[in-house]
Parts: C-alpha cells; sequence; structure tokens
C-alpha cells in the first residue's frame, strides 16, 4: 500500500533561506542533499507527496528538474510563491513525477477530510467538523489553531511527514471555536 505524505517551503536551491530560517546547514548544496536524503529516507516509489509550494527558489528550471528527479515518490503540488522557476519546469514537461493542484485544494485521505493551501489560514471549509488545514509558507512560524498545521520542512525536520504520524498529531488537538463560536455546534449531516 503507498503511503501519503506531506511537506511545504523545501526551497531547494534557495541559500537566504538558510540564513532566513536558521536552517542548520553550510551551504545551500548540503541543504538540498541533505533535504534530499532524507526525503528518501522515508518516501517510496510508489508513495504520494502533496508538497504546498515553495519547492524551489532562484534556480533554473533545469536544476529545479534534476533535483525532482532525485526524489522518491509521485508529487501533488500546489503553487507557493516563489515557484516561478518550479512552473516554468513543469510547463515544459521537465518534472514527469508531479500534477499541479489548484491553489486551494481539498482532498479526503483515508476518511479524513483536508483543506491544502500554500498559506495558513484561520478559518476554512468545515473547520468546526474536524476538517484539517495543512498549509506551509509560514516555517513553523504561524502558532496553529485547531485542526490546523504547518507542513513545512522547517517544522518537521526538513523531512515530509506521512500521514499516520500527522494523524497521531492532529487528533491529539482539539478543534478551536472562536469566541463568537464558542457555544455553535454545526448541524449533522
Amino acid at each position: 500500500m503507498r503511503k501519503q505524505f506531506f511537506t511545504s517551503d523545501t526551497h531547494f536551491g534557495h541559500e537566504n533561506i538558510i540564513k532566513f530560517c536558521n536552517r542548520p546547514f553550510a551551504n545551500v548544496a548540503e541543504m538540498n542533499e541533505a533535504m534530499i536524503e532524507r526525503w528518501n529516507a522515508v518516501v517510496g516509489e510508489k508513495d504520494v507527496v502533496y508538497h504546498l509550494g515553495d519547492f524551489a527558489c532562484r534556480i533554473k528550471p533545469d536544476e529545479v528538474a534534476e533535483i525532482a528527479s532525485r526524489l522518491n515518490g509521485y508529487i501533488y503540488f500546489l503553487t507557493g510563491n516563489h515557484d516561478d522557476e518550479t512552473h516554468r519546469a513543469f510547463n515544459r514537461g521537465h518534472l514527469p513525477n508531479f500534477s499541479l493542484l489548484p491553489l486551494y485544494y481539498e482532498a479526503e485521505i483515508e476518511g479524513q477530510k483536508i483543506v491544502m493551501c500554500h498559506y495558513g489560514m484561520r478559518t476554512w471549509h468545515h473547520d468546526l467538523r474536524g476538517t484539517w488545514h495543512l498549509y506551509g509558507h509560514s516555517h513553523a512560524g504561524l502558532p496553529p489553531l485547531g485542526k490546523s498545521c504547518d507542513v513545512g520542512v522547517d517544522a518537521w525536520d526538513f523531512t515530509p511527514i506521512e500521514f499516520s504520524a500527522l494523524k497521531a498529531f492532529m487528533d491529539a488537538r482539539s478543534i478551536h471555536k472562536a469566541p463568537a463560536f464558542k457555544d455553535y455546534t454545526p448541524a449533522e449531516k
């Protein structure tokens, strides 16, 4: 059975992200290699990865393609704010292991409804019914709210997180009700 993984904000090729996010790498080559190694240590060739944006930054489309070709699994990709070159590589047909998803995407995985977006939202479709919201962009800097979670590499030791591990984490979180909704209970389906 193939596994499902989630990640975001790898920023392959982006030298400045090391200092911006205090990443523990000496240079971009070390960062790229460490993240490829950590990815492939958990993701199998037939597994699926939902990448929620900012795959690569400040590198050419052929470099994006070279990195992508070294990663295990099939990648469902939502665009982030630093993905111009990733899009160029995709549009040129250089990312055969990628499918492009819309900027806001709803899925159901193993019975769990999930809303995915590059950006962290404070409210999302069926948030009060236990639907998860997975996001990136904030580099572990946005506090979680209810069943929301930053799946970016800066929050998960530079490694994609597998669905079952994420489920254990999310099951421990309560559904957040803002003060205006503290007495509100959604109607049954």
